[in-house]
């Protein structure tokens, strides 16, 4: 170690509390902004990866964010339905691995109601390829079983072989306005728990999931959304008619070669047998993404403004600290000193003050990450960046460091140089 660096760690030393504070407030912005980024790009990856392995998503001609909104996000409504023939035709086509039905429009108590088949928990996948998994119980199997998402049976405190009873539509009823509305509940056809999915940190743990042949039977004494004036029909009677569906909302389709997408598309948009649209999940998510530019920005700006107020403080804190060092640097200068070695000096200290605190704000947020980021996988799908398993800064990261780096070398560059300017005379001379 040099002998200008060896002065520069005494003369820290000296000041180890002022500069221990500084550099406190250095180590939690860079933490801060490392984790505002993550977070960011957690959220995003987490957001396209909201459904993975599904190919296509097939739905009635209408705008492509429409259909993803409430094929996967359960936000808005369908403006028409694709006929359960079509979507048997869709299964059948030679370049089709699966498909998973999608039925929507009912709700238990602000929570939608899905209809599908088993080959949604077979098939579907989210985050990283991850399957669906069961927290407790198993999937349904017949009539009037429902496997609820994690956070439905949270919120509610709902068991295994629980009976609830699910509402006609309603999905932006508040719970007082829906329990009013008995006129929109089929009381008559309780459901019974049997299965409760792990959390995903998707939609999915925000919904009721029953089979397509439940949805029929449901509304067979219903019509045009509303019940069939003097008939009712008994839950233990519906097995008697045909309940299969007339239509769904969405197809969710997987290829068994991913390269024929752009044809299995275009096979669908000019699909005879009625109006179909076929969209790129992944296309889609990153063009809805895109409408949420805004907030990543917001982001952006406030982890560099908690930087710069951290910068701000370092070079505060030197500059006051100046007025207690003239008489300190006056006599360095008197030893043969040259106003260069003070500048550089002054350097030294500002750029160790930088670089411990970049260490430790990258040492914290590794600590904090790796605490939380089983937990954010589990509870928000948050996939959290970073490398072996969070503990080093990702590839995207490093140029934020870098970049705090240099405005910290920046920034120690205004006192070293109102130290140079300060003259001998200046130094030695007693104020009045």
């Amino acid at each position: 170690m040099s002998f200008l660096a060896r002065l520069a760690l005494a003369s820290a030393l000296n000041r180890r509390w002022t500069l221990g504070l500084t550099l406190a407030a250095v180590a939690l912005s860079v933490a801060l902004l490392l984790g505002v980024e993550r977070l960011r790009e957690g959220a995003r990856t987490g957001f396209v990866q909201s459904v993975s392995g599904t190919d296509l998503i097939v739905g009635p001609r209408t705008g492509g964010v429409q259909l993803l909104l409430y094929s996967v996000f359960r936000i808005g409504n369908a403006t028409n339905n694709i006929s359960w023939v079509s979507a048997q035709v869709l299964g059948q086509h030679p370049a089709v691995a699966w498909t998973i039905p999608v039925s929507l429009g009912d709700t238990h108590r602000s929570f939608p109601v899905l209809g599908t088949t088993e080959a949604y928990f077979t098939h579907f996948r989210h985050g990283d390829q991850r399957a669906l998994s069961l927290a407790q119980g198993r999937p349904f199997a017949g009539l009037f079983e429902v496997v609820l998402g994690s956070e439905v049976a949270r919120a509610l405190g709902y068991q295994l072989g629980q009976g609830i009873t699910l509402s006609h539509g309603a999905s932006e009823l508040s719970l007082a306005a829906e329990a009013l509305t008995q006129a929109a509940e089929h009381g008559d056809k309780p459901f019974t728990v049997v299965g409760i999915l792990a959390p995903t940190g998707t939609p999915v743990d925000r919904t009721l999931h029953v089979t397509l042949e439940s949805m029929s039977a449901l509304h067979l004494d219903w019509q045009g959304g509303a019940p069939l004036p003097g008939l009712k029909i008994p839950a233990e009677f519906v097995r008697k008619f045909d309940l299969a569906p007339k239509d769904v909302n969405a197809v969710l389709v997987g290829l068994k070669n991913r390269s024929d997408v752009f044809r299995m598309q275009r096979f669908v948009n000019e699909f005879r047998g009625e109006p179909l649209l076929g969209i790129l999940p992944g296309v889609t998510l990153d063009e809805l993404w895109g409408l949420l530019a805004v907030a990543e920005r917001a982001l952006k700006a406030i982890s560099a403004l908690v930087v710069a107020v951290g910068l701000a403080g370092l070079v505060a804190v030197v500059l006051a600290g100046l007025n207690e060092r003239r008489r300190e640097l006056a006599i360095l200068r008197s030893v043969g000193a040259r106003p260069g070695d003070i500048f550089a000096l002054l350097m030294v200290e500002g750029v160790l003050v930088i670089g411990l605190g970049v260490v430790l704000g990258v040492v914290l947020l590794a600590a904090v990450f790796t605490a939380v980021t089983p937990w954010a996988q589990t509870q928000f799908g948050l996939a959290l960046g970073g490398t072996m398993g969070g503990t080093l800064p990702a590839a995207a990261e490093w140029p934020l460091i870098a970049a705090v780096f240099a405005a910290g070398t920046l920034a120690s560059a205004v006192p070293a140089w109102r130290a140079y300017r300060l003259s001998l005379a200046d130094g030695l001379t007693p104020r009045v």
